[in-house]
């Protein structure tokens, strides 16, 4: 079967590598997505294991339009009482860009009356739309007159893992934060800091990496478990499967914050996530820490400047660079922002720079490594 994982911007080739390793066939790179082939097995793992996808998406048809009567004439010949039944829920999530169509809406209501109409001329009932809770979530992608036709087998975003209980002011996707660790090339032998660690997403998404605790054993629904051919048995021998590798951390990771208010949210979701014992949290300001060994890594999501003056981001980033410089010699360091104007005031020099997004904002990601003393000196 084919399917396809969407992801955000910027970890398509983290998410390839990750369905690799699942043994996922024919993975291909595409927009904010990556194709890939397996069976009924590996869609299941695939949603229960992933950390950089955002869904899984089963094409189930693909056709060519000339008018809107053709969405209508070939979204009705789909064999729609294979995958749901007349007592179903059901809503389509439309991405349309065409000139067939003036308005995204009306695309998902010609596919709409095309399924009902479908069901009702073969059994005289129909299912009904529940755009809220759908048993049964459609995804119609027009490009141009290429139309293609999936069932969204996470419904729920893959992103909203179920650990968070509290969060603090514009949280990080944690999507978006497994990608930044698992793009740094971190590895569990490396201490792991975030000394801005807001609601912990950082520390928590490495704490399951760490303990290989699939992002999955959190959720209470996906989506492939209301379509008619779910495998109860074999879904649950998966998760027998991925939650047998679960050990204990081999590394510290630590997080902490200047607001005592924000460190509660990040305990909070800590002792969901079941990492208490993973995980150290502590109040402190980021200028008074000091680097735990010469090797470790640091995660900064500082502020981007949307709810702070200007004057008083630069002196934030001004003085992000002076600590990384002199209290943490030795470390590895990766700082995201949208900020690029006050990027300037951290006055280092970056080894790397990736462009990734966080929401609607495009953000950059950059590492620094901080020498022992100048890299003159490192030299002679």
């Amino acid at each position: 079967m084919r399917f396809v994982a969407k992801t955000l911007y910027g970890l398509e080739k983290v998410l390839s590598e990750e369905l690799v390793i699942l043994g996922a066939g024919n993975v291909q790179i595409a927009n904010r997505a990556v194709l890939f082939e397996g069976d009924k097995s590996l869609l299941y793992r695939a949603n229960y294991s992933l950390r950089t996808a955002l869904s899984i998406l089963m094409p189930i048809a693909d056709f060519r339009i000339r008018s809107k009567d053709d969405l209508y004439k070939s979204g009705s010949k789909v064999e729609w009482d294979r995958f749901m039944d007349t007592d179903d829920t059901f809503s389509i999530v439309p991405v349309i860009n065409s000139t067939h169509f003036g308005h995204t809406g009306y695309a998902g209501l010609i596919l709409k009356d095309a399924i009902a109409d479908s069901f009702r001329n073969k059994t005289g009932r129909r299912p009904s739309v529940d755009t809220s809770n759908p048993r049964i979530l459609i995804n119609l992608h027009i490009s141009n007159d290429l139309v293609t036709i999936s069932l969204d087998s996470s419904v729920v975003p893959l992103f909203k893992r179920g650990y968070r209980q509290e969060q603090s002011v514009a949280p990080l996707n944690e999507v978006l934060a497994a990608g930044i660790i698992l793009l740094s090339g971190w590895k569990v032998s490396a201490t792991l800091t975030d000394p801005m660690c807001g609601s912990g997403t950082i520390p928590i998404e490495a704490g399951l990496i760490a303990c290989k605790i699939p992002p999955g054993k959190f959720r209470q629904f996906f989506g492939f478990q209301r379509w008619e051919n779910f495998d109860e048995d074999l879904f649950e021998k998966i998760k027998l499967e991925c939650n047998s590798q679960i050990g204990i951390s081999p590394v510290k990771i630590s997080g902490s914050d200047i607001s005592e208010q924000t460190l509660q949210h990040a305990k909070a979701n800590v002792v969901k996530a079941g990492l208490s014992d993973v995980i150290t949290l502590k109040i402190s300001d980021f200028k008074d820490l000091r680097s735990a060994d010469d090797h470790g890594y640091l995660f900064l999501n500082p502020p981007y400047g949307q709810r702070i003056q200007p004057e008083e981001i630069d002196m934030l980033y001004s003085m992000i660079g002076t600590t990384l410089k002199h209290n943490f010699s030795g470390s590895t360091a990766w700082l995201i922002t949208s900020n690029k104007e006050s990027l300037k005031h951290v006055g280092l020099k970056p080894k790397e720079k990736h462009i990734l997004f966080n929401g609607a904002l495009e953000c950059t990601l950059l590492k620094y490594e901080m020498y022992q003393g100048t890299k003159k000196r490192e030299k002679s």
